[in-house]
This record gives C-alpha cells, structure tokens and sequence, in this order.
C-alpha cells in the first residue's frame, strides 16, 4: 500500500496533514513502522472505524489514537511482532468490564494470538487491522568473478520477487542487481542476520566465503556446487573450525528439486529455496 492511499484514509484525531508528516518522516529515515487501524466495533468503545496509529519499529507511537487508555500498550507489542515478521495479522479486541473481571489490568497477550483481553470500563469490542511497512528482504548474491548466466538470472528473479539484490563480485559483471559491490574482500561487506546469500562461486571461493558467512549468521546460505564439491569445502571447513551447527544450516546444494536444468531453471530452483525458507516451508532439495 502507498503512501498516496495510506493518505486517503481518513483518520479521526489524527488530520491528514499529521498523519501524511508521521509517514512520510517515517518513510525518510528509513524506519519501518505498522499502521494500526481500528475496522469494526461492537458495543461501548470509545474507538470508532477509522481510528490508527503509526506505530515505528521501536514501539513508539508517532500519531494518532486507538481511544487511549488500555489497548494500545498491547496493540504496540503485536504491531512489533507484526513489523519483525512482515505479516499483517487482524486481532479482536475484546474491552472486558473493569468491574466482573479480576485480571490485571491493561493485560497484555502473547503475539500469536488474535483474540487480546484488555480491562477497562467500557465492555465492548473492536477489531483492529495491524499492517506493516518494512523494507525490502535483501539477498546477497556472491560471485567469484566473470559472467554467469544462473547468477544474472537470479539477480533478476529475485527483483521480481521484490528483494533488494546486493551483488558481491570482483569483476562487477553479474547484471540484473540493486546494488553492485565490486570486492574481492567480504570482510568489507557488512552482512546482516535477515540476509538471504547465495554463493556461486564455482569452487574457488567456496571455503574463504562459507568460512566468513559462518561468522555472519544470516538467514539463509545457500552454495551452488556439486555433492562432491560440497563434500570436499565441508571438510576443509571443519578442519579450520567451522561448526557443524552452521554446515549443516548451509542449503547445498542450494536450490529446490524441481529439475533445473537451464538457467532460468536453476535460478528459480534457487529462489524458490530462498523462498520456502522466508514463508517457513520445506521443499525437497538437490541431492
């Protein structure tokens, strides 16, 4: 959703001129934030349909009002989750008379459910939409160097799938990327736990590149490589030090078994390992 149509949502006590600020702010220094949106309402609440915050990835909220008081403690910490996720999520308020309940008041709820129980004088109940604006997955893309057809095809799937696509290559040759850093270094690339990388490094490279990705601890590695290739970096990986909690993290060979046999084919095998992994699926692997 834009900001133009975020725009568009008209916001009791919150004009569109704060709310367009908060956003655009928000959006200017790169935070990521969730916009909570009350949809519907049963009975006493002083919330109506229409009434958000901006709630920022540090639990702050930046404008507007749930109908203060009590709910909003605990719509901040589900708006959080939702932000470290990226999935929006609708959660049932349900505002439980102050005087027929004994629980603590303002009671929070655990993140994965959808139905919260807050106490406070009013009684009824609300609906509210918890939807994040985070910023784009990256995937590191690591070359050895030269043209390479599978690794230009990924770079550019991967920008359909709507990653921000770092390439880490010496020669600067791989095509198709958001971003390209020509080194031969990765101590001079600063590798980040949500990452998805993947190496095609044809051998050369693997044991120096998996050897720094295992101090990296990202989200995802993945090597392109042969079963006795895989076999032969493992074990001079291990003989330097390397876990084998982190090698057998490591997708090799990288890619899910749908057949590839192009480079097109190979590169959507590829991604949609990365995938499976970012939607928490499991997909039958290369052998």
């Amino acid at each position: 959703m834009g900001i133009l149509r975020l725009a568009m949502q008209r916001t009791p006590g919150m004009n569109d001129v704060e709310f367009l600020e908060s956003v655009s702010t928000l959006t200017a220094k790169g935070k990521q934030f969730a916009l909570a949106t009350v949809v519907k309402t049963e009975g006493s609440t002083l919330a109506k349909p229409g009434f958000k915050v901006v709630i920022d990835d540090e639990g702050n909220v930046v404008s507007g009002t749930l109908g203060g008081g009590c709910p909003e403690g605990p719509i901040v910490e589900l708006a959080l989750e939702a932000i470290k996720r990226k999935t929006p999520r609708l959660v049932r308020v349900h505002l439980v008379d102050a005087g027929k309940s004994l629980s603590e008041a303002c009671a929070t709820t655990k993140s994965d459910q959808d139905e919260l129980y807050v106490e406070t004088n009013c009684g009824g109940n609300m609906e509210i939409f918890i939807d994040p604006y985070t910023k784009r997955d990256r995937l590191v893309l690591i070359s050895d160097g030269g043209r390479d057809e599978v690794a230009n095809w990924v770079a550019a799937l991967a920008g359909q799938l709507g990653f921000e696509v770092h390439a880490v290559d010496p020669t600067g040759m791989i095509e198709g990327a958001d971003v390209v850093h020509q080194i031969d270094d990765l101590s001079r690339f600063e590798f980040n736990p949500d990452d998805y990388v993947v190496a095609v490094t044809r051998g050369r490279l693997d044991v120096p590149v998996l050897e720094a990705l295992s101090k990296a601890k990202c989200r995802f590695v993945g090597l392109m490589a042969s079963k006795q290739r895989i076999n032969d970096d493992f074990a001079k990986l291990r003989a330097r030090g390397v876990s084998d909690e982190f090698l057998s993290s490591v997708h090799a060979p990288v890619g899910a078994d749908i057949g590839g046999m192009t480079p097109q084919e190979i590169a959507l095998s590829i991604l949609a390992d990365v995938v499976a992994v970012k939607r928490g699926k499991h997909v039958p692997h290369k052998v």
